[in-house]
């Protein structure tokens, strides 16, 4: 899912947070709209950016 995509889920569920699922079904983190609303204001957004692409708080992003 983008991170366009995820921001419409989650205004439309009117929730603040999304968990983060791999192909498993587990989870694997938690992204919150302030987290997605910062990222699509910096000069690496574009709208074609996966949540899956985006390293969770407090580790390194992938390459």
């Amino acid at each position: 899912m983008t991170v366009e995509v995820a921001l419409a889920v989650m205004s439309g569920a009117r929730t603040a947070h999304l968990a983060i699922l791999d192909a498993d079904g587990r989870r694997t983190g938690l992204v919150t709209r302030a987290q997605l609303a910062g990222f699509r204001a910096s000069a690496a957004y574009t709208d074609r950016v996966r949540l899956s692409e985006l390293a969770p708080a407090g580790t390194t992003p992938r390459p």
